[in-house]
């Protein structure tokens, strides 16, 4: 801007420029009322201004002051702080240095004491009793340890090093290392109790921040019940079950959400072991078909490049190919999906099928008697051994009281009826079934399991000869009598988890059992499942088996939902 002849040159900013100018525009009353306290030129400040100026310019000076003394206080500390190099955040590249032993919290259970070790666990609690002394609870798993953290000592603990500790956030991982020795009473606040940790050194990992959507604490018991008469532990904070979905990565690390997915995991390792030590293979179906089959309901299209695709219900067409191709007796374990809209305790969209298939040599209860000590050999497994009772305990203790009570009957011999007797049952206790080949439903089903535990001391049974209206094409009639069907239902406490059958293997036979359910055996979805016994099949048979009904039916839990580590179902597609 030019200067005209009289006029002072203007060397304020452009930004200066134009706040003065929108001062200026400004009542002087109002200018005082927002903080103005630099006049304009000719102006003189008011008293108000002058001292509110004074006001803020003390308040900044002492401001400035306790920060320089926090600072000076901090540095001297941190120069003074003999134990600076044994805490901190853990640098990978010049990690600090560590016991000898580096091992798991739970082989701390066997160490000798005296022993110096090295760790790593989460921040289950931390406190500071005093300037002098800490204490850490660490947890890994299913196990936890006390940790003391004392002034002076051989290391020379300072109490900086304590105050660090007492401030760690909870479910931070940090690596420890220290001294093993005998508490001087026992430690009932982790479940090693006659071992604690003297530290030397702690270094966090990974730190977690200090406020969590859930406490994992609060998740280790029963979701709060859906009904009346659900099992919740009085006086504790409890997390619903949606808030543990969806935050499952916290609800795991509670020991019995941990737990129910581990005792999945043996069950699925005693059906391999069980399936292996009978000389079955194992087989990898795929999981997508060209067509809906099995009837085309309940079937999940996806696109597949520039064509349609359906997720398979479940691996039986490719189990009876493989028979066909020669194989004697297979198995597999893997996904199934059922496009069901179905919001119920029991039933998921897509769930782990436990799934196997065998040649028949004289009559199908071959195949069924097969499976009914596949079964008892996998819950006396989880009964007996020590590993699976280990997880029992775990979830039991947290609250869920069904776990560890399931009944076998004595013997190696299952408890057999058929669908007729199954009738028979519920109309002698009163309970209305319908027609004689009408199906049973879950109400009568959950009343059937205990009519049989009653009556046979057994909370897992079988179901034989259903009718063959309520059976897939593909079942093998029966013999004696068209209407039913050679195939058979597994129950665990009143919930079927298993159904199975002898198949038919003449192709002729199929083809007609096709047409009778209105389905076309030259149907695109069916010529190669249908060509694999024109060409001539072995009489078999077998079943798939609900790994999450058998651990929620095993363990009592009201839910499928807990016996699932990611669960789909009409209204969840995440985590």
């Amino acid at each position: 801007m030019p200067v005209t002849e009289g006029q002072k040159p203007d060397t304020a900013t452009p930004i200066e420029q134009i706040e003065q100018a929108s001062r200026s525009s400004m009542p002087l009353a109002e200018r005082q009322k927002s903080n103005e306290t630099v006049p304009l030129e000719g102006e003189k400040p008011s008293k108000n201004a002058l001292k509110k100026a004074a006001k803020e310019k003390e308040k900044a000076e002492k401001a400035a002051k306790r920060e320089q003394q926090e600072r000076e206080e901090k540095e001297k500390a941190a120069a003074n702080d003999t134990a600076s190099h044994l805490y901190g955040h853990l640098n990978y590249e010049a990690p600090p240095p560590f016991a000898e032993k580096f091992l798991d919290l739970g082989d701390l259970e066997g160490i000798e004491e005296n022993s110096r070790v090295t760790f790593e666990a989460r921040v289950g609690n931390a406190r500071v009793q005093s300037a002098k002394l800490g204490f850490l609870v660490l947890r890994d798993g299913f196990d936890s340890i006390q940790v003391v953290i004392a002034e002076g000592g051989p290391q020379k603990i300072s109490r900086q090093m304590i105050k660090w500790c007492g401030g760690l956030n909870t479910e931070s991982i940090v690596r420890v290392t220290g001294l093993v020795q005998a508490p001087k009473e026992e430690v009932k606040s982790a479940t090693i109790s006659h071992h604690e940790l003297h530290l030397d050194s702690i270094y966090v990992v990974a730190e977690a921040p200090e406020q969590l959507p859930v406490q994992v604490k609060d998740c280790n018991q029963p979701p709060p019940g859906e009904e009346e008469g659900d099992a919740v532990i009085e006086g504790l904070p409890n997390v619903g079950l949606k808030a543990r979905l969806d935050n499952k990565v916290l609800s795991l690390r509670a020991p019995a959400g941990e737990a129910i997915i581990k005792l999945e995991s043996e069950v699925t390792r005693l059906f391999n072991e069980y399936m292996f030590q009978h000389k079955f293979t194992d087989i990898q179906p795929s999981y997508l078909a060209g067509a809906a089959t099995e009837g085309g309901a309940g079937v999940f299209e996806v696109k597949y490049f520039e064509e349609k695709a359906f997720l398979t219900q479940s691996p039986q067409f490719f189990k009876q190919m493989t028979i066909a191709g020669g194989m004697k007796r297979v198995f597999s374990v893997g996904p199934v999906f059922r496009a069901e809209n179905s919001n119920t305790r029991r039933h998921l969209t897509e769930f782990t099928g436990l799934d196997f298939e065998m040649t028949i040599r004289h009559h199908y209860h071959e195949v069924l008697s097969f499976g009914e000590s596949l079964m008892i050999y996998i819950i006396r497994g989880l009964q007996t051994q020590e590993y699976p009772k280990k997880l029992t305990n775990i979830i039991r203790e947290a609250g869920y009281p069904e776990a560890g009570t399931f009944q076998l009957p004595p013997g190696d011999k299952a408890v057999r009826i058929t669908f007729a007797e199954a009738k028979a049952l519920l109309s002698e206790a009163g309970i209305e079934g319908g027609e004689p080949h009408s199906d049973i439903d879950t109400a009568q089903e959950k009343a059937l399991g205990k009519i049989i535990l009653e009556k046979y001391k057994t909370d897992f049974y079988t179901v034989d000869e259903f009718p063959r209206s309520l059976r897939p094409f593909y079942t093998h009639p029966s013999p004696k009598d068209p209407a039913l069907t050679n195939s058979y239902d597994f129950f665990m406490r009143g919930q079927e988890f298993m159904s199975g059958a002898q198949r038919i293997h003449n192709y002729n036979d199929l083809c007609e059992s096709m047409r009778l359910k209105g389905l076309s055996p030259e149907d695109e979805g069916f010529k190669h499942y249908t060509e694999a016994f024109k060409w001539g099949c072995s009489p078999h048979g077998g079943g798939g088996l609900g790994l999450n009904r058998i651990v929620q039916s095993f363990l009592g839990l009201n839910n499928i939902r807990e016996a699932t580590l990611f669960p789909r179902d009409p209204g969840r597609l995440a985590p």
